[in-house]
């Protein structure tokens, strides 16, 4: 599967609409809204291949925005959860991460890869073909706990 490098995230999947694997999960919009490039779109395709109902989707990720105090009215969906990974793909995602992480641009696309990256996390322990998503959980997983930063710490041991 296609990744790349993004700060605070090395080895990130590329997003699914472009190869990604199932972790990318964590860079889909909503799917109940309308799309540009909505032919491009996999999420649905994603979802059933990894065993993950759209109510459970939407259910994670927005109870995700909210202990990471990521609902923000500034962003499409209402919540940084459903952000891409591109900057050009989300128009206002950096307006909204300024103001939430105001420590200059790097450190700023940092905490939202890594979040991003606890995000995946809570998407791949909800879905139900564990034996396809069990090797990216437990890599992401134990990746993060070598960060051994308390804040993500708390927000992968969140109850989603």
């Amino acid at each position: 599967m296609a990744t790349r490098s993004v700060p605070g995230w090395p080895n990130a999947p590329v997003p699914v609409c472009y190869g990604g694997d199932p972790r990318a999960l964590t860079f889909c919009c909503h799917p109940r809204y309308p799309l540009t490039f909505a032919e491009a779109c996999r999420l649905k395709e994603m979802l059933k291949i990894v065993g993950l109902g759209v109510e459970r989707y939407l259910e994670v990720k927005e109870r995700f925005s909210k202990a990471a105090g990521w609902d923000s009215s500034e962003v499409c969906f209402g919540s940084l959860s459903y952000c891409c990974m591109r900057r050009r793909g989300c128009p206002y995602r950096d307006t909204a991460l300024a103001r939430i992480y105001d420590h200059g641009y790097e450190h700023m696309l940092e905490e939202y890869f890594l979040r991003k990256r606890v995000l995946a996390v809570k998407l791949l322990e909800a879905c139900s073909n564990q034996s396809l998503v069990k090797p990216y959980l437990e890599a992401e997983k134990s990746a993060i706990m070598e960060l051994g930063r308390g804040d993500l710490i708390k927000l992968l041991n969140t109850q989603l």
